[in-house]
């Protein structure tokens, strides 16, 4: 059992005129298992919501990447994307936000902080009952990047590795930059949801994608993102052309190696 960490207040976020520019959630129909394969996953947050997810199984002892999605998207998106990674001898979970697919209740930023805390201390209890024992990696993917980030600073126990997919540096900039009026951010309070200042505090190896053309998180975040890590062991790959929902599109075999190398390297006693 992990040690709960202290998590500041950052219910400052959860106003409506800005969480419907910064959420945008979608249902879907209850997930189907495919046994040895894909299994369902659900998490029992503190207040009895459920988030839930997917689980694309490799092997026993096949790494593991949890993955926070981006915002549009929900969990069942990836059932063509997991059997990429399982080919790559990786275990694949993808997890919901609530609202998101078929979890419960309503999104919020302080929500989703807090639950990406209690999903990690769920899912390393779930590896360990599955007997599935290779090395976790997170996996942030836009808004996603900050509740891999969240946790890679404040829980790094059980992770081996960082990856971040067209993730932002600076949350208050991209709310703006969505639609958000800048008179409702509160900027003594930046630093305490801020991307960069939360990347600068992980000791993790990292591993940064970004699109060059990327319309909605400029590669200039990436870039800072790459130069703030901290460990030695960083990599970062720019996939020239891609969009923020084209990297896969265009760059599809640097994307997987990049992912399946990193993961190697770390995962690798």
């Amino acid at each position: 059992m992990m040690n709960e960490p202290s998590l500041p207040d950052s219910s400052f976020l959860d106003r409506p005129e800005i969480l419907m520019y910064l959420f945008y959630p979608r249902r879907s129909r209850p997930m189907t298992e495919t046994p040895g394969t894909r299994s369902f996953l659900s998490f029992s947050m503190e207040d009895g919501t459920n988030v839930d997810g997917v689980m694309h199984l490799a092997g026993r002892s096949a790494p593991n990447i949890l993955l926070f999605h981006g915002n549009g998207e929900v969990a069942a998106d990836y059932d063509e994307i997991g059997p990429l990674y399982t080919h790559m001898g990786i275990n694949f979970s993808v997890v919901d936000y609530r609202g998101y697919g078929t979890s419960g209740g309503y999104p919020s930023y302080s929500s989703m902080i807090g639950d990406a805390h209690q999903i990690l201390q769920q899912f390393v209890d779930l590896l360990e009952e599955r007997g599935l024992d290779g090395p976790l990696f997170l996996m942030g993917r836009s808004l996603g990047s900050a509740s891999a980030l969240e946790l890679a600073m404040r829980r790094p126990d059980p992770i081996i590795g960082l990856i971040l997919e067209s993730g932002f540096a600076q949350t208050y900039q991209l709310l703006v930059n969505l639609g958000v009026d800048p008179r409702l951010l509160d900027m003594s309070k930046e630093d305490m949801v801020s991307n960069l200042e939360k990347m600068k505090k992980v000791t993790r190896p990292v591993l940064i994608i970004h699109g060059d053309a990327d319309e909605i998180i400029p590669v200039s975040d990436g870039l800072d993102l790459y130069r703030a890590a901290r460990n030695e062991v960083k990599e970062i790959l720019i996939v020239p052309g891609a969009g923020h929902n084209t990297l896969m599109l265009l760059g599809l075999e640097d994307y997987l190696e990049a992912i399946g190398s990193f993961v190697e390297k770390i995962g690798t006693p």
